[in-house]
């Protein structure tokens, strides 16, 4: 009967495997002669060769059968791991502990009791040597070749030693890293697969020279803006390239690779903060349950139900007015767009009664409210579209969600103290959502954050498509400051922060350091390829020059997590915001919005006899 050819991989597995237990088999005669020749002097007698020949067929034959019992040479260790080197360390102690008593039954004794033990030691050493030439082989076999360019990896942590093995085990990788940088003395004698610790920081120009590395890659995963702005700095001024690896947020589903290595993102210069969620009380309300997320094409939208994913609701409904933005998500969530599931939900906010029927027949048990009109310049022009967006439709949502579980709306920094149409408007929809907190069984609340870098209109992602045109880079002031966060952050901290929010509450969320708007586009104007201008455009109608995270009233209370805040809101009864109608005058509406947001909790608002005080307990 014809046989059809072995695969290439399965004959290379099989030599491998015949390779090793002939080497294994070769290993115990040589511990254990070697051992006896030892013990008598090298002067090795027929009587003790035979002896020695004896115990080495028992060892051999004996080793095979507890390597077979656990597989050993099958899969998992063909470049001598340290799982490798442990799994055969217990091999081979286990077959000599067996040897001990079957020399001493034996009458006369093979060999000395003493040398069992040693010739055990003996083949376990010659077995991990052969095993370590076979690793360095196979390592330099697949090193990056000569047209490879020189790196420095800085930072000898658990990402810079991952990224410097990974690099190494890439032959057509483009990158051969000849050494490391990091500032702790304590890692200056370290080796990551033989590439030497080189110094720190302070070290970067005369390392760079001295080895000729054409690139650095900034490899921790958690670095403060300082540390990574330094870093740039001295790499550019020493004549190098400057690559970094993203951070934890960014390796959320896999460990950092070749492919990981990108240029310096405008986010880089912000820093890099790691929020370890707790994913017990967030899998409790969110495993198994029904779950919608409003605004779901957006750039916090679709990041939102990327990540709710990992936690396996029973249900992930994604609504939004844009089909394209539908489309790219459900893209990005199952790599295919058919757009022939129940999970996308094609509708407006504006739409009372498309949004109640499907409340009514989709049933969803919790709500994450994220869609909303968010371009400050845009509104207070047409401040109308605010409020049939913003106002009415976050009340439309909430009149429908009154028997969910868990709803959340998403807030801005801009809330806080309002100034202008976005923020009086969303500071209206944080009341109106603490109004519905102290009339439904759900817990009902808000999160707060400020700009989020990679959103659709970031002033980041402005100033980089500014820098690549050629410029000029546009900035309204130069001592403008404004507090931001990464997609991953922001949506990473309101998963977090849904979990551990009571109703009525408003969550805000740890944005670090304000940034000084002009430092950022500096460097970015730096890492162009050619000059680029920085011009000031002055501030526009209702922006700050410095955002706040906090009212003049509210404070930062952080009893459950040490980087959210817990707000006391006061609430608003939806009776208020019934005279905010579509207006000829725009300035007579923002004037509205204004004192609307401030209902009930100022003198000059008692116009409004139908605002609350306080509903809650």
């Amino acid at each position: 009967m014809d046989r059809s050819p072995e695969p290439t991989s399965q004959r290379r597995t099989r030599t491998r495997v015949e390779a090793t237990w002939f080497l294994d088999g070769v290993a115990w005669p040589a511990g254990l002669i070697g051992a006896v020749w030892t013990r008598h002097g090298f002067d090795l007698t027929p009587r003790a060769l035979g002896g020695a020949v004896l115990m080495a067929l028992l060892a051999a034959g004996l080793h095979a059968v507890i390597t077979t019992a656990r597989r050993m040479h099958y899969g998992h260790h063909e470049y001598a791991t340290y799982g490798d080197a442990r799994a055969l360390s217990m091999s081979v102690i286990a077959t000599g502990v067996l040897l001990v008593p079957v020399d001493l039954m034996l009458v006369p004794r093979p060999v000395p009791a003493s040398c069992t033990v040693t010739g055990a030691l003996l083949a376990l050493l010659f077995m991990q040597t052969v095993r370590y030439v076979h690793r360095e082989q196979h390592e330099r076999s697949v090193r990056p070749g000569h047209t490879a360019e020189p790196a420095l990896i800085f930072g000898a942590g658990e990402t810079g030693q991952a990224l410097t093995r990974t690099l190494l085990r890439d032959r057509r990788g483009g990158y051969l890293p000849i050494g490391i940088l990091d500032d702790d003395p304590h890692k200056r004698q370290l080796r990551v697969t033989g590439v030497p610790v080189l110094g720190g920081r302070d070290d970067m120009a005369s390392v760079i020279r001295d080895t000729g590395a054409r690139t650095v890659i900034f490899a921790v995963a958690n670095a403060d803006a300082d540390l990574i702005s330094d870093v740039q700095s001295r790499v550019l001024d020493a004549g190098a390239t400057f690559k970094v690896v993203p951070s934890v947020a960014e390796l959320l589903d896999h460990r950092v690779g070749v492919a990981d290595v990108r240029d310096l993102r405008p986010s880089d210069l912000l820093g890099r903060r790691q929020i370890d969620l707790d994913l017990e009380p967030i899998a409790g309300y969110l495993t198994g349950k029904r779950v919608l997320v409003t605004g779901a094409g957006g750039s916090i939208g679709s990041e939102l139900c990327r990540q709710l994913q990992r936690f396996a609701p029973a249900e992930l409904m994604m609504l939004d007015r844009d089909e394209s933005a539908l489309h790219a998500v459900q893209l990005s969530l199952h790599g295919r767009a058919l757009l022939d599931g129940t999970d996308l939900i094609l509708a407006d906010l504006r739409d009372t009664a498309a949004i109640q029927a499907i409340f009514s027949v989709r049933r969803p048990q919790v709500v994450f409210h994220t869609a909303a009109l968010k371009h400050l310049p845009l509104l207070e022009r047409h401040p109308a579209e605010a409020v049939k967006t913003n106002v009415r439709g976050t009340q439309t949502i909430l009149e429908m969600a009154k028997d969910v579980e868990r709803f959340v709306n998403i807030s801005t920094d801009k809330a806080a103290n309002p100034s202008s149409v976005l923020g009086s408007s969303k500071r209206i929809t944080e009341r109106l959502t603490a109004y519905a907190a102290a009339r439904c069984p759900g817990t009902f609340l808000s999160v707060r954050f400020g700009n989020v870098l990679g959103s659709r209109g970031s002033v980041l992602t402005a100033f980089t498509a500014q820098a690549a045109s050629g410029g000029p880079i546009t900035v309204t002031h130069p001592d403008v400051t404004r507090y931001f966060m990464t997609i991953q952050e922001a949506v990473q901290l309101v998963i977090q922060a849904a979990a551990l929010g009571r109703g009525g509450e408003v969550l805000v969320l740890d944005m670090g350091k304000p940034v000084r708007i002009l430092d950022v586009a500096q460097q970015l104007a730096r890492q162009a390829p050619r000059p680029v201008a920085v011009v000031y455009t002055g501030l526009r109608p209702g922006e700050k020059l410095h955002e706040e995270l906090f009212g003049d009233d509210e404070k930062d209370l952080r009893p459950l997590h040490p980087l959210v805040s817990h707000v006391d809101v006061p609430p608003l009864d939806p009776v208020v915001i019934e005279h905010l109608e579509s207006s000829d005058d725009p300035d007579a509406l923002i004037a509205a919005l204004a004192s609307t947001a401030r209902a009930g909790t100022t003198p000059e608002s008692e116009d409004f006899p139908g605002a609350v005080r306080s509903a809650r307990t």
